[in-house]
């Protein structure tokens, strides 16, 4: 048989509680938040049930009854809040909750002896603060489904992504899409009259929200404490912190090194550009990576919307057109039309994933066109005409159109998806599986080390945490580069360069447009990002290209075996291709070693072409700074 329960000493354990319960400084914690409240400065008394775990006085009975029973708790500790409280030190306006309650005891004066317990007015509302109780962060929070009939009246914790949002409590700040956790008392919702004779004992449940924790901050809302901003201090200053940052996301994945920076400079992202005439041009970048089975395409996937303060995950098969970007529901409670936003609206401002992209039916496909430039969803379902905002950069992975890459066949052909869905992608990554003996064993060996110790090999370097690059990420995302006039006709002539190579093209990689132009300069605003830099360099630009070249690296390569044309005369045509473009006898080592390393070859495999062309008399070296003139035959 349960035993009786004394409330009036539970109230008094209360009251001792938080007349007495200091925090590691020796302070009354709670006598100070009271006092506050006397003052009006707050109306909110949070109790947490860590204090009352680690309070000298209280038995782990007394935790236990608050946390199964939490709403006569909160009522027994606002009782004895109610004789604790202090008088006010400091004055302070009246406010309605004053002049009503100044009121009401004027109106009540006629039963000033009490007899008529009717006619006196409830505690609750004289009180002008609310009482919240928090549960500890410590331990594995439920999911809602684990949330059962036999924790009602309980506090619990649960956590999950926030699907839609009321206008009932602006406070929370809380938006759809937002991973939070939640602490709150499980509570039924009884019916009544006819509705409770045909339910019985079924009823409806609510969580009463005692506290709401974002599990990720958004880039925005993200504030630097003092020894974060040290560090990120340090790692600016680090001239090699390009080359960390991007080895830092997934090291558990063996190489992919460049694919890892297009990554990363997917997560910084560049400035958002709103023009005078309210026009805009996204500043998010969008990366499809198709490839080869078994290349870690989704793994990649993963990592990053779990480094990304705010990510979608979806799959092309499991998701149809409605699902990504908005649905028209019945309100279950109201009966009214809803809209109930999708995958790409709640990854607003943030990231959204989408794996096995071919699989997607092209009438689903279709859906991710305007989100994709426009960064909007458009609606007209159900008499509900609107538009979603949807800033979200897409990161997509697919597999070439047979499951493998043909290389019989043209890269249209492989990739098989519509021009004008490739045209918004700034950087289409292919990543195909061949055979190389060097490679396939240091792969293995990867792998092996990574299922041995549960961790990455040896970097070089301490990989830096999450939680350190989106720090990084959101201080660099402050500042808004922008591109000097000198940079102008450089950007412009590479752009046209790019242009010619694929007209000349008898099998283009690549469909360039104008898009391409604005993928260079978003690219190389988000570099100048990471330098923390207010102005974007050559060498951004320069990355960007290499970038953008070395997505389809895999492909140039092959092409050169088919082609039976071997590195160093490949080098020797590129040089002279661009000298000739230039109409310059003289080539600058530093442009040379950057029009190759464009294609993907190294700065060892230049120096060996110039010393086997100067041999042959076909160009000059200058000995200290390595420039090329073309000697006129």
């Amino acid at each position: 048989m349960a035993k009786d329960l004394d409330f009036n000493r539970d109230k008094d354990l209360a009251r001792d509680f938080l007349s007495n319960f200091a925090d590691t400084n020796g302070d009354p914690k709670y006598m100070k938040i009271l006092q506050d409240v006397a003052n009006h400065k707050t109306k909110a008394i949070q109790i947490d049930l860590e204090d009352l775990f680690n309070y000298k006085d209280l038995d782990e009975d007394f935790l236990q009854r608050v946390t199964e029973n939490t709403r006569r708790y909160i009522g027994i500790f606002a009782e004895a809040i109610d004789e604790l409280i202090p008088e006010p030190t400091e004055a302070f306006p009246d406010d309605e909750h004053d002049i009503l309650m100044t009121q009401r005891s004027e109106e009540g004066t006629e039963n000033t002896d009490n007899s008529d317990p009717r006619q006196r007015m409830p505690p609750e509302i004289k009180r002008f603060y609310e009482v919240y109780i928090r549960t500890s962060s410590k331990g594995r929070p439920f999911t809602i489904r684990e949330v059962k009939a036999s924790h009602i009246g309980q506090l619990v914790r649960i956590s999950g992504i926030v699907t839609r949002c009321s206008d009932v409590k602006p406070l929370m700040q809380v938006a759809p899409g937002d991973v939070v956790e939640l602490s709150g008392i499980f509570l039924p919702i009884p019916y009544t009259g006819f509705r409770a004779m045909r339910a019985g004992l079924v009823a409806d449940t609510y969580l009463e929200a005692m506290s709401v924790s974002h599990f990720k901050k958004k880039y925005e809302e993200y504030e630097l404490k003092g020894d974060e901003e040290e560090q990120i201090a340090r790692l600016a200053e680090d001239g090699d912190i390009y080359n960390k940052l991007a080895r830092s996301l997934a090291p558990e994945i063996f190489g992919h090194e460049d694919i890892k920076k297009a990554l990363l400079l997917l997560l910084v992202g560049a400035p958002h550009r709103k023009l005078k005439d309210g026009m805009k041009i996204r500043g998010d970048l969008h990366i499809c990576l198709m490839g080869d089975p078994g290349v870690a395409k989704s793994q990649l996937l993963k990592h990053i919307i779990n480094v990304a303060p705010r990510g979608v995950y979806t799959t092309g098969k499991g998701s149809s057109g409605v699902g990504l970007t908005a649905a028209v529901q019945k309100d279950p409670v109201t009966n009214e039309m809803v809209l109930e936003g999708g995958a790409l609206v709640l990854a607003d401002m943030g990231i959204c994933a989408i794996d096995e992209f071919d699989k997607m039916d092209d009438s689903d496909r279709t859906a991710i066109h305007e989100v994709m430039e426009q960064q909007t969803v458009s609606i007209a379902k159900a008499g509900i005409t609107t538009s979603l905002n949807a800033r979200t950069a897409v990161l997509a992975a697919a597999n070439p159109a047979w499951g493998r890459y043909d290389l019989r066949r043209t890269p249209a052909e492989n990739i098989n998806l519509p021009p004008a869905l490739l045209s918004r992608f700034d950087i289409l990554w292919l990543i195909l599986d061949r055979a190389d003996m060097d490679t396939d064993l240091e792969l293995a060996r990867h792998v092996v080390y990574v299922h041995q110790n549960k961790e990455s090999p040896a970097l070089g370097f301490t990989p830096l945490e999450p939680s350190v690059l989106r720090a990084y990420i959101s201080a660099a995302r402050k500042l808004c580069p922008c591109i000097p006039k000198e940079l102008e006709e450089y950007i412009a002539s590479a752009y046209s360069g790019i242009r010619q190579d694929e007209a000349k093209s008898n099998t283009p990689h690549s469909y360039t447009t104008v898009r391409t132009l604005l993928s260079i300069l978003r690219i190389s605003a988000a570099l100048a990002r990471l330098r923390f830099s207010d102005t974007v360099a050559q060498s951004d630009v320069d990355e960007a290209l290499r970038l953008m070249q070395m997505s389809k690296f895999s492909l140039y390569s092959e092409d050169r075996q088919r082609s039976g044309l071997d590195a160093i005369s490949d080098i020797y045509s590129i040089l002279r291709d661009e000298a000739a473009r230039a109409n310059k006898m003289d080539v600058n080592y530093a442009h040379a070693l950057n029009w190759i390393s464009r294609k993907g070859y190294s700065e060892a495999q230049l120096k060996e072409c110039l010393e086997e062309y100067a041999a042959l008399n076909v160009w000059q070296i200058h000995p200290n700074t390595f420039d090329i003139r073309f000697i006129d035959a």
